[in-house]
């Protein structure tokens, strides 16, 4: 049996939209500066 209030519903679907949003931004990032430095290596002649 679930005890849960409308706020604890709230939270969790602001935690889960939180972390969402930072997939959304550190995925790219991420990825950019992999092939930053796979870029960089590549220019040094590593």
């Amino acid at each position: 049996m679930s005890t849960s209030t409308p706020a604890e519903g709230r939270s969790a679907g602001r935690t889960a939209l939180l972390v969402f949003a930072w997939v959304w931004v550190l995925a790219p990032f991420a990825y950019g500066v992999v092939e930053l430095i796979a870029k960089v290596v590549d220019l040094f002649g590593g």
